[in-house]
């Protein structure tokens, strides 16, 4: 799922103490000959607020069941997001379909400036101060999947400093 992102690294949900959030749940129909049958749509998003976070869909004709399939989806897409005290390491923009998604680290003691399905997944990796702008769709499972894209886009300095072949404080004094 995350082949693109050089840097994804794929967490096992074994030993972590995860919590899950419900972003959204949809009332679905299937018209047939005999009627409507409805279901219901649940995604979750579960992180350690740690850096570990993941998302899932879940599908089913009642909202429990959903929510469940949901946070077992979420369990298997589980990903470290790195993190510096308490932000992001810098400045990233994420897409998805039609949805865009910008996050900012913030000074320390500005909160989560997010709405909806962004400040679902970032309190669930554990950022307490950041800015976001979400543009174009609001359709929390673009939202989700595009904050997604943004996450696994971060470096953290020292994996800058790796991959140029230079010591961390050349990262910082250029």
């Amino acid at each position: 799922m995350y082949q693109k992102y050089k840097n994804a690294e794929l967490v096992k949900p074994s030993g972590l103490e995860l919590k899950d959030r419900l972003v959204g749940v949809q009332r679905v129909t299937k018209v047939t000959k005999g009627g409507r049958a409805f279901g219901f749509s649940a995604i979750v998003v579960v992180g350690d607020e740690n850096g570990v976070v993941g998302h899932g869909l879940g599908k089913s004709k009642e909202v429990s069941e959903a929510i469940a399939k949901a946070v077992e989806d979420a369990k298997k897409n589980l990903v470290r997001i790195p993190l510096t005290d308490g932000t992001i390491p810098h400045e990233q923009k994420g897409k998805f379909g039609g949805a865009r998604v910008l996050v900012i680290p913030a000074a320390k003691g500005t909160g989560v400036i997010a709405g909806g399905a962004i400040r679902a997944v970032l309190e669930s990796v554990g950022v307490h101060d950041v800015l976001s702008k979400n543009q174009g769709s609001s359709n929390p499972h673009n939202v989700v999947k595009a904050t997604f894209d943004a996450l696994l886009q971060l470096r953290s300095p020292e994996q800058v400093a790796s991959q140029r072949g230079v010591s961390l404080s050349k990262v910082f004094n250029g």
